[in-house]
């Protein structure tokens, strides 16, 4: 599609174009060059000149952009006045520099308009794939944030930093490797317990990936996961995960009573319009009797569209799936979120719990989080636990549940199926005693 003022591509077809171009040059091992403009002080100008001069300098800033385009390359408005210039087959960084540069020697010449002529100065951010990343969303993330780079150091131009040529490869044998390890059964959903500290009793286990590399061997989550981020495999390994974890939790044993099994949604896959159908149609495919499904949701989720994700949560909490906010206090914390967001849970960023000990700040945060979540409503879990004299002081401070090495490590389904037939709780939970 088009975008109405300047007739460029917009937003929706520049992904889609992005994407197609990206997976050729993957597959033919070439370069593509992202670069991304906007006009310095528009808002400005729709102030000063009026909005129809502002869409006559769109439209001028667009033929700027037509004007230095080769017939490979394709141009989009992206945002209010935010571009965007796709440069395939190019050779190195040099090639997308050249071409910024020229779009910043046309824009020297001040843009005449009916009445007004506009003096008008960009930005440009840069990125390429493969050297900054081999998806469309990594690679549009790295050029945006190289053209906030050139903004804070109020630079025409700014490219993005380089991988090394190890780096580089290294990523290109993750992805061909992850292309087939669904079919070939190399991903294994682990799973780490989680434990009630008002009844000593299990409440369910997380769910987490781990893949069986031909070449690496059992490579935990932070070695693939943010290749399958960059590449667009993240949606069928979430997609497999929440199938595994039901599936999975449908053989636990009943004698705890209803237990939860919690997946990690990645915010890429959040920001997905099928979102919501994605998950309630995995739901209805499995539904275990006794078990609850939890979605794990990061808090940086929520520096985006808040509206259109908290719709989508709302809409998965009404049909009983319950919403936790993982690591909470690393990202964008806001006391509006207690307020607002249609959440049951709140897990603790293990950076605060080990060291609770230690840190009387620590100490503090997690108190005042703890306190602050009942008091809206939300159970609170801390994650990272690994000794009995943090675990004392979780309960003191009224935590609800816990999750870390001094229950169990992550372990595989059936190992964890033992561990939860076998578990003899915690003896007395007013004294944190554990079962040998």
């Amino acid at each position: 599609m088009k975008d109405p003022v300047t007739g460029l591509f917009d937003r929706q077809q520049f992904l889609h174009i992005l994407e197609q171009e990206i997976n050729e040059a993957n597959e033919h091992r070439t370069t593509i060059g992202l670069l991304v403009a906007d006009i310095r002080a528009f808002s400005r100008i729709n102030r000063t000149h009026g909005y129809s001069c502002g869409d006559r300098t769109l439209q001028a800033f667009a033929d700027i952009l037509s004007r230095i385009c080769r017939s490979q390359d394709q141009a989009a408005r992206i945002g209010d006045n935010l571009f965007a210039l796709i440069l395939p087959g190019i050779m190195n960084s040099g090639h997308a520099e050249l071409a910024a540069f020229k779009i910043q020697r046309l824009l020297d010449v001040p843009i005449q308009l009916e009445h007004e002529t506009i003096h008008c100065t960009a930005n440009i951010g840069i990125a390429l794939c493969p050297d900054h990343a081999t998806g469309p969303d990594i690679l549009l993330r790295e050029a945006e944030d190289a053209l906030q780079r050139a903004r804070q150091a109020d630079q025409p131009v700014y490219v993005a930093e380089t991988r090394n040529d190890d780096e580089i490869s290294d990523v290109w044998d993750i992805e061909l490797e992850l292309q087939d390890s669904i079919k070939e059964s190399r991903l294994h959903a682990w799973l780490q317990p989680k434990v009630s500290l008002t009844t000593g009793k299990p409440t369910g286990a997380e769910a987490l990936v781990r893949w069986d590399s031909p070449g690496r061997g059992l490579c935990p989550p932070d070695v693939f996961i943010p290749v399958a981020e960059s590449t667009g495999f993240i949606k069928p390994l979430t997609t497999w995960m929440l199938n595994s974890a039901l599936r999975l939790s449908s053989g636990w044993t009943k004698q705890w009573g209803e237990l939860e099994v919690s997946v990690n949604i990645p915010p890429r896959i959040l920001e997905q319009p099928d979102f919501s159908d994605l998950v309630m149609s995995t739901w209805e495919l499995w539904k275990p009797a006794g078990i609850r499904l939890c979605l794990e949701i990061l808090e940086q989720s929520f520096t985006g569209d808040t509206a259109s994700v908290f719709s989508k949560l709302k809409t998965l909490r009404d049909e009983g799936i319950k919403i936790a906010i993982d690591d909470f206090g690393t990202g964008y914390s806001s006391l509006a979120y207690f307020r607002d967001i249609p959440a049951d849970q709140l897990k603790i960023d293990r950076s605060f719990v080990q060291g609770l000990l230690d840190d009387r700040a620590n100490a503090n945060i997690v108190s005042l989080v703890i306190d602050l979540a009942h008091r809206f409503g939300l159970s609170v879990v801390a994650e990272g636990v690994e000794d009995r004299k943090t675990l004392a002081m979780l309960q003191k401070m009224g935590c609800d549940s816990v999750q870390g090495f001094v229950f169990s490590r992550p372990m595989p389904a059936n190992e964890f199926e033992s561990w939860l037939r076998d578990y003899r709780g915690i003896r007395s939970p007013a004294a944190v005693v554990l079962a040998k």
